[in-house]
């Protein structure tokens, strides 16, 4: 592998491990708060979260390398750019949910990072199909994540 292509998947992949290592400063299941929310039944157990996000950030910055690698100048920057900022949607949506304790501001959180994703598929798919390809399953959980985010709402719109 060249130097460049190795630079530039060591930098997506810190970028995303930045991203999961943020994020997850603010999960705490075990509080009082969390614990009480009226949850759905179809909510998967705690341990599938991980589970599921460990291989989706794998593919995450998979695909920003292969995209910023088959990009230059304008598209380059606008690749990266969608990237960074669906990275600092993912995050803040932890912060959000659990870390200001809002499930009305968590689903402001998922609903955006919703938006973002869309986004940043569209933006790289113009550039690099495979890369887009691989981002699909981390929008089909986020849009999961969405809809589980929605029913606790409803459930606690008082908490």
């Amino acid at each position: 592998m060249s130097t460049r292509r190795w630079l530039t998947y060591a930098a997506t992949t810190a970028a995303v491990t930045a991203t999961a290592v943020a994020g997850s400063t603010q999960v705490n299941t075990g509080t009082r708060w969390y614990r009480t929310l009226d949850k759905p039944d179809w909510q998967p157990p705690s341990w599938a979260f991980g589970a599921v996000w460990t291989p989706l950030y794998a593919s995450i910055a998979w695909a920003g390398g292969h995209a910023v690698l088959r990009t230059r100048g304008a598209a380059r920057r606008e690749v990266a750019a969608a990237f960074g900022a669906n990275l600092a949607a993912n995050a803040a949506w932890n912060w959000l949910f659990f870390g200001r304790r809002s499930v009305l501001g968590g689903l402001a959180g998922t609903l955006a990072l919703d938006a973002s994703n869309l986004d940043l598929i569209r933006r790289t798919a113009r550039h690099d199909p495979a890369a887009a390809r691989a981002l699909v399953p981390y929008a089909a959980w986020c849009l999961f994540a969405t809809a589980l985010n929605a029913s606790i709402a409803r459930r606690n719109s008082q908490k």
